[in-house]
């Protein structure tokens, strides 16, 4: 079993290298250090240009793991194995992270496994709780994904619901661009929601009545027509921002308290670049109270980083798992331990 795993993620516009150390074998690592860097330039465009995303990651990516190690206190010589995003994402921006984890584990004889985005998402609130453990219910919502799961057991997941078309941080991002907002437009919307009117505006709640799956398509074309009918944008724009966010939220807590309620968990963990919202995660709190605990990551492990990477790496290493040097960037790599098959929450019930 590794003691420090080098975790690296590059699957979209931020670059990012993180460590975790264990000081004695089962115990649950630590995280020693976790560098970021934010590519700012897609702010101007109004949201990621890929060709940009690869080279700024070609461009960074080196000084980003070596920051990484001297803010853990440790050199080159103390990692036992590479952890590195290997898809989903923008297929070059994965390539260059996967090339260079490659280079490095093969150079230094170390370890490779190569990890699904995703389930590093899940595992992100486990870095800052231990503890965590499952079963739980999950509800993974970013930019491209919006993934309701039953988790029986680390590695084991059976599919509730996800999106049929658009995913939620993808309808934030739009109504942003509508609203004349910045990239990313989950932050935007929020900040300005705060001061909107909830009863300004009012949009539907796509699928609210329907099962555990999603669609915010519709959703993004309500907003559109509002946009166009406003006399007055500037006044109109948090009163818009607000109503948008409000039936964003309500459809994603009813499903979460559907799924946890069909399945009879304890425990809801909410993760991706979503829950970094402030308001989402009061909202289930509030709305599972008495019902279910919420778990969820601090705001820079829910955003895309390596530290997120590097625990889901460290799991799959732990069960003897290893990728071979044939591993290459997937944009459409299946998550896991995944059933494909949605799961009636009828036939999972299991009260804990």
């Amino acid at each position: 079993m590794a003691d420090v795993v080098l975790g690296i993620e590059t699957s979209c516009d931020e670059t990012s290298a993180a460590l975790l150390v264990s000081d004695r074998p089962g115990r649950a690592p630590e995280l020693a250090s976790l560098v970021i860097l934010s590519q700012d330039v897609h702010r101007v465009f109004g949201g990621v240009v890929p060709e940009l995303a690869s080279r700024a990651h070609l461009a960074a990516l080196p000084a980003i793991v070596q920051r990484a190690l001297a803010e853990a206190g440790l050199g080159w010589s103390a990692v036992d194995a590479v952890a590195v995003t290997q898809g989903p994402g923008l297929v070059g921006a994965l390539l260059v992270g996967v090339v260079y984890a490659k280079a490095l584990a093969y150079a230094g004889d170390r370890a490779l496994i190569g990890v699904h985005h995703m389930e590093g998402h899940l595992f992100a609130p486990a870095v800052e709780h231990p503890d965590l453990a499952p079963p739980f219910v999950a509800l993974l919502v970013s930019g491209g994904h919006t993934l309701l799961l039953d988790v029986p057991a680390w590695g084991s997941y059976r599919l509730l619901g996800s999106t049929r078309d658009d995913a939620a941080g993808e309808a934030f991002d739009k109504v942003a661009t509508l609203l004349g907002l910045g990239y990313p437009g989950g932050p935007e919307i929020e900040r300005l929601a705060a001061t909107g009117d909830p009863a300004r505006f009012t949009f539907p709640r796509p699928m609210l009545d329907d099962g555990l799956e999603f669609s915010f398509s519709g959703l993004k074309t309500a907003v559109l027509y509002a946009v166009r009918a406003s006399a007055d944008l500037n006044r109109d724009r948090p009163h818009i921002a607000r109503a948008f966010q409000d039936a964003v939220l309500d459809v994603l807590v009813t499903k979460l308290e559907r799924a946890v309620r069909a399945t009879g968990r304890h425990t809801a963990v909410l993760g991706g670049g979503v829950a970094c919202s402030r308001t989402l995660t009061g909202r289930a709190a509030e709305r599972l109270a008495g019902l279910a605990r919420v778990v969820v990551a601090s705001p820079r492990l829910n955003a895309d980083n390596a530290a997120m990477i590097a625990r889901a790496g460290w799991h799959r290493l732990a069960l003897g798992e290893r990728s071979d040097w044939t591993i290459d960037a997937r944009a459409d790599l299946p998550l896991p331990g995944l059933d494909p098959v949605v799961i009636p929450p009828s036939t999972i019930r299991n009260p804990q």
